[in-house]
């Protein structure tokens, strides 16, 4: 392992059943019991489950009737997401507290490089327990925490006992953890890659170690790279304080299927003042859109055009989008969902200067 890589002091904050924690703080009446975030309708998503719904099997991203078969007694409550986002501001301000050199993945996720911590306090370990502690007398809800000398593998911590966990993993721990890591288990290994790793054989960190990085590249292409570095303990990737937005973009699920040209059209029109909004505001300008369509049997189809220059305006991502849509056509099947995002806004900053610290 590179020395200097090692030296880095890495926690992973993710806060438990984020959604869900924060109306079952607002409301006392849904403690204890299965609730959802999300859409009841048969159309709709769960955006979030409580602990006691997971249980039952319901996760995020599942379709409500999927979810209501599973638990049939599961609660559904409408998203705030201005309340999550305020919310979100608050652990935020608990962060910069500890370090400035915060990384948000989402909300209620985030990584920060505490190498240099700025109250002075003795290990990352420390750190975490007082970021755990400040979060709940703030907030009043629970963040499971994990500490590492890399993203990978504080990624993996933070996830390891949850929920209301501090799990640590030490530069001579991680080679070994990672080897017994089940392979469902590796960040950036989803569902389709997992069952593909099984097939060939890869169930744990230490089969996918057995694998030469030739033959992991020839499989899994520029991916192979990674898995080959990871399988080791192996992540040097810097935390970014100041992350490049990727993309922003807006989509709508329908109540019922279409395969009209002018509905999707008019269905876009709001999507595409949501989007050139968010990016006005930010003053960004992107020189990609890409459209998306979602089918009735779930499977989807994008289309993206890339320009010589930004986009210059509202109307200019309506034509281009709209000639997107139009170029799909005709459907051979009925939509249920349609969105449209922009990209391409600038590159990303350049990797931080490792800097040296304290003990896990």
């Amino acid at each position: 392992m590179d020395p200097e890589v090692a030296l880095r002091k890495i926690i992973h904050i993710d806060m438990d059943a984020f959604y869900a924690s924060v109306e079952q703080r607002d409301d006392p009446s849904l403690r204890g019991l299965p609730l959802a975030v999300g859409g009841s309708r048969e159309r709709g998503v769960v955006a979030a489950a409580s602990y006691e719904a997971r249980k039952f099997g319901v996760r995020s991203a599942m379709p409500s009737a999927t979810a209501r078969r599973l638990c049939p007694d599961l609660l559904f409550v409408k998203p705030r997401f201005e309340v999550y986002r305020a919310v979100s501001e608050e652990i935020r301000a608990v962060f910069a507290r500890h370090t400035a050199v915060i990384e948000p993945v989402a909300l209620d996720e985030a990584y920060l490089d505490v190498t240099e911590n700025l109250l002075g306090l003795p290990t990352a370990t420390a750190v975490a327990k007082a970021i755990r502690a400040e979060i709940l007398e703030r907030t009043g809800l629970v963040a499971s925490a994990g500490v590492s000398y890399n993203k990978f593998l504080a990624k993996v911590a933070s996830d390891h006992r949850k929920p209301d966990a501090l799990f640590v993993i030490t530069p001579a721990m991680g080679p070994d953890f990672v080897a017994a890591l089940p392979i469902g288990r590796f960040h950036g290994v989803g569902p389709v890659t997992e069952a593909k790793m099984k097939r060939l054989g890869i169930e744990t960190g230490a089969d996918l170690r057995a694998w030469p990085p030739e033959r992991l590249r020839e499989t899994f292409g520029s991916a192979g790279a990674y898995y080959h570095a990871v399988a080791r303990g192996i992540d040097a990737r810097p935390v970014r304080a100041h992350r490049v937005r990727k993309s922003i973009g807006a989509e709508t699920t329908f109540s019922d299927d279409t395969a009209a040209f002018e509905v999707l059209a008019a269905r876009l029109a709001p999507l595409f003042d949501k989007v050139w909004a968010g990016a006005d505001a930010k003053g960004m300008r992107a020189r990609t859109v890409t459209l998306k369509l979602k089918f009735s049997d779930f499977a989807q189809v994008t289309r993206a055009r890339s320009l010589p220059v930004p986009v210059a305006d509202r109307a200019g991502l309506e034509r281009i989008g709209l000639d997107l849509l139009a170029g799909l056509f005709p459907l051979r099947r009925s939509a249920r969902l349609i969105g449209v995002s922009l990209s391409g806004f600038a590159q990303d900053a350049p990797e931080a200067p490792l800097q040296l610290g304290l003990a896990l």
